[in-house]
């Protein structure tokens, strides 16, 4: 008997070092999506909100080792969103089940203030190593977290890039700092290290080629991160790219994707990881009835927009494409119409407006508000400011400064033409201008019409930063509306900045 029980004894131990060996993670990983969460949204491409987590909750189900994160640009971008600065988003977030996040550039839109309040909303943590008060030097929020799952322990911090302090209008983020990312990058590895069988580091950092800090950069600066939960530049990274023994994941953005990272720990050492990306079919096949608390949250928040978002104000002879790699590296006839728009509010010589700027298409026929809110989400205001030729000059050099690569700060204008050599270095590119037919004369006053996110600095426009103000009109939406309403659509088409030559274009997707 005594041998019987023994030896049951020595089975039921084997079974459980079995599982503990032979461990399974799952990592489900969201990013960029920019407050689009139906179905419905960027023409149908996005996967939805409720989709994705009807899939995730079966999959947790199943198996508790299953994490969801999400890398950031979450709480800023579509109207029904916007419009509550954020606050729709949270139940949205908490019945998607998710369990943490970081903070992406975007999602300071609203100010670092509202961001936090909106955290304190959150059952789950904005995490951010990287982000500190300037009055005390202390994180705005939680640096990291450790997740014991089915006997692994997982220690996941966050990031934001360092960007934000000018990829979001500046005057949002006076009161914090964005650290280097990769020095807290291993003073998180330090600290977590000898605490986890599994590092991962959530951050909004991208693989933008005019990017200073990468997470490829990081990855290769540090040693000890299994896996890089990414975001940022919107970026597809079909089965993940490895630096080192480092994997980084993204889903390019807006819901199109939901990353599946999957990660398995024998006697608490990893000993395979994989990516992969699971479309709309895929996801329906884990899960084909979408998730009926976000769906009822939905309606709520709809339902509360729709009156003011369905309000005609404007009509367009055209539809105008805001494609994402057409606006950030050539001239579009959507930049061209909206700098027209801004030069004709301002009486100004010139105007300007950054692709990044760009973030829905013009629909053609009736323009609602929710179709000019798209294509305007950052709540910007015109500004009219005087500068210096020579200021006009260094400020085109820096629009160009990094093609062929993909930046949001390259501008459309209006009241002025010139041309660039994409062959020669960044800041010496430029070559003719013209303004009003005339050519530019670098010590002359002229004025400018340009969003108030440039007079701050914001796309590392630090030449404009600190300009004379000679005036403030409106909002984007409201100057572009006005603009269709009584002058319409006419002389947009493009024409006015001349690439003089030809490079090799990367494939950014």
């Amino acid at each position: 008997m005594v041998k019987k029980f023994i030896g049951v004894l020595i089975a039921l131990l084997m079974f459980n070092v079995s599982i503990c060996a032979a461990a399974e993670l799952i990592i489900f990983h969201t990013n960029d999506m920019h407050s689009r969460i139906q179905d419905t949204d960027d023409n149908k491409h996005s996967i939805g909100l409720a989709e994705l987590a009807a899939a995730v909750k079966t999959v947790k189900a199943k198996n508790p080792a299953t994490l969801w994160l999400d890398a950031g640009d979450t709480f800023h971008g579509m109207p029904i969103i916007t419009i509550s600065r954020g606050e729709s988003m949270v139940p949205l977030m908490n019945a998607a089940g998710y369990d943490a996040m970081t903070a992406g550039n975007h999602d300071f839109n609203y100010g670092s203030k509202q961001l936090e309040r909106l955290a304190k909303q959150l059952k789950f943590p904005i995490l951010d190593a990287n982000v500190v008060r300037r009055s005390n030097g202390k994180r705005l929020f939680k640096p990291y977290k450790i997740f014991k799952l089915n006997g692994i322990k997982v220690g996941v911090f966050g990031l934001s890039t360092p960007e934000t302090a000018f990829k979001t209008n500046p005057k949002n983020v006076t009161e914090v700092e964005f650290l280097n990312p990769v020095e807290v990058s291993k003073e998180m590895i330090k600290v977590l290290r000898p605490k986890c069988d599994v590092l991962i580091a959530l951050m909004h950092m991208g693989v933008d080629a005019s990017s200073e800090f990468t997470s490829e950069r990081i990855a290769r600066e540090t040693d000890g991160i299994d896996l890089i939960v990414d975001g940022h530049s919107h970026t597809v990274l079909t089965e993940g790219i490895r630096v080192k023994d480092t994997l980084i994941v993204q889903t390019g953005c807006y819901e199109h994707f939901l990353g599946k990272a999957t990660i398995a720990v024998e006697d608490h050492k990893i000993i395979s990881k994989k990516s992969e990306l699971l479309d709309a079919d895929e996801i329906r096949a884990i899960n084909p009835v979408p998730d009926k608390q976000i769906l009822a949250v939905l309606k709520d928040v709809n339902a509360k927009a729709e009156v003011l978002l369905n309000e005609v104000v404007a009509h367009s002879d055209k539809e105008l494409s805001s494609e994402r790699l057409l606006v950030r590296r050539n001239e579009s006839e959507l930049g061209n119409l909206t700098a027209d728009a801004f030069r004709w509010a301002a009486k100004s010589d010139i105007a300007i407006i950054n692709g990044g700027g760009l973030r829905a298409d013009l629909p053609k026929g009736d323009v609602r508000k929710r179709d000019i809110m798209a294509i305007f989400p950052f709540g910007n205001t015109l500004r009219v400011a005087e500068v210096k030729g020579s200021v006009i000059r260094a400020m085109l050099e820096h629009s160009v400064e990094y093609y062929p690569a993909s930046f949001g700060g390259f501008l459309d204008v209006s009241g002025l033409t010139f041309s660039y050599d994409p062959t020669q270095p960044g800041g010496h590119r430029v070559k003719e201008i013209s303004i009003g037919g005339h050519p530019l004369d670098e010590n002359k006053n002229y004025t400018i019409a340009l969003a108030d996110f440039q007079t701050y600095g914001g796309d590392d426009y630090t030449m404009l930063k600190g300009a004379k103000i000679v005036g403030e009109l409106g909002t984007f939406d409201e100057v572009f509306a006005d603009y269709l309403n009584q002058v319409g659509m006419k002389d947009y088409a493009v024409g006015r900045i001349t690439r003089l030559k030809q490079v090799p274009i990367p494939d950014e997707k």
